[in-house]
């Protein structure tokens, strides 16, 4: 099965929190609510300084993601 990039979560015990799932390395859980990020890669120092500058382009990408999914409910 092939997973799309993103996917949209929630979580019925935090229901002010918007979660985007990224599903490709670097995956990651991203709270839009506060841009707190949650990583399930264990990444060493050489690929962090790369992932860093990558970081703020996924939350771009994770923010434009879900407006877009959010326009399909209107």
């Amino acid at each position: 099965m092939e997973l799309p990039k993103f996917l949209l979560a929630d979580n019925s015990q935090h229901p002010e929190d918007i979660f985007i799932l990224h599903t490709e390395y670097p995956r990651f859980l991203i709270n839009l609510k506060d841009d707190t990020v949650e990583w399930f890669e264990d990444i060493d120092g050489e690929d962090e300084q790369d992932l860093a500058n990558e970081l703020e382009q996924l939350i771009e990408k994770a923010g434009a993601f879900y407006d877009d999914e959010m326009k399909g409910y209107e």
